[in-house]
């Protein structure tokens, strides 16, 4: 069986099982580079000739390309993902996987930089609530720094998932979960519903997106990465910063982490499917802040003698 007749039907599967576009489109080029590297190096074609020892050597190629650990085992997820969908499948036994002895590479410490706190009050400071533009870009900027939500998560957010304290997120691989809603936050939903309701009320509404464009249409995640941009530039973040919605989450994450949330909690916040994910983030705070936590928690502190 061809590899490139098993990765179309593979791509419909995912399709079948709500990936996003864009999920779905990585590991369609991420295959499609693996396999253009085995037919050129090994010149194999069908699926049953694939061995781990090629994939072995496709991830010592992309080393020697300079790719990260982090960037080839993102790989591996996706070429993982097909060959046990092809056991699935019975297109090859699984003993014949040729993944089974193919290890994640070990990955370097990643110290993730965010904002701090002066420059995160200074960017949602950056809009005010004076027009739908200005408040709607007041909230999004709200709404990522207290709930840690993805970009595309927030785009997709529409009327009926916001509730009275909590909100519905639909996230990856189309797995729901619930956000706890800040009384602050409500409060500054509450002033952006009532200017939202009046600067389209006069408009034939197409969509039920919680955030839409001045011409009523939903947000792109392009269009949520222009205003985190601009809020950055109107805030003067340092330059050595990224100002992206990731890094919005980011320093959701390590704020959490620091008031002394647990990783097990905070992993189901974010929507992680793996709790190794989360720990990154640990591993970006201080030690010194580690140890604030823990003073924090110490049992012996937290008991009366």
């Amino acid at each position: 069986m061809l590899l490139e007749d098993v990765l179309q039907e593979f791509l419909f599967h995912l399709e079948t099982k709500n990936y996003s576009v864009r999920t779905t489109r990585g590991y369609r080029n991420n295959i499609k580079a693996f396999m253009k590297y085995i037919t050129i190096e090994y010149e194999i074609e069908e699926l049953d000739e694939v061995k781990s020892i090629h994939i072995k050597g496709y991830f010592l190629y992309l080393k020697s390309k300079g790719r990260k650990e982090t960037y080839i085992n993102s790989i591996f997820k996706g070429i993982r993902s097909f060959f046990n969908y092809c056991v699935e499948e019975d297109y090859i036994l699984t003993r014949k996987n040729p993944c089974l002895n193919v290890r994640w590479m070990k990955e370097a410490k990643i110290i993730i930089k965010t904002f701090n706190d002066e420059e995160v009050q200074k960017m949602v400071n950056s809009f005010k609530m004076t027009d739908y533009y200005e408040a709607r870009n007041k909230l999004i900027m709200m709404v990522l720094v207290d709930t840690g939500i993805r970009n595309l998560e927030l785009c997709t957010l529409t009327m009926e998932n916001i509730l009275e304290t909590t909100m519905i997120i639909e996230g990856k691989g189309n797995k729901q979960r619930y956000l706890y809603l800040s009384p602050m936050l409500k409060k500054y939903m509450i002033k952006y519903e009532r200017i939202r309701n009046h600067y389209f009320k006069d408009s034939l509404m197409r969509y039920s997106n919680y955030f839409l464009s001045i011409r009523g249409k939903p947000l792109t995640v392009e269009a949520i990465q222009r205003v985190v941009r601009l809020a950055g530039g109107n805030a003067k973040v340092r330059a050595d910063i990224r100002c992206s919605p990731h890094t919005l989450r980011h320093y959701f994450a390590q704020k959490q982490l620091q008031g002394g949330l647990d990783v097990y909690s905070l992993s189901r916040l974010l929507g992680h499917e793996d709790i190794s994910i989360t720990k990154r983030y640990l591993q970006s705070i201080e030690d010194s802040r580690i140890i604030d936590i823990a003073v924090k928690t110490s049992p012996l502190m937290n008991l009366k003698f």
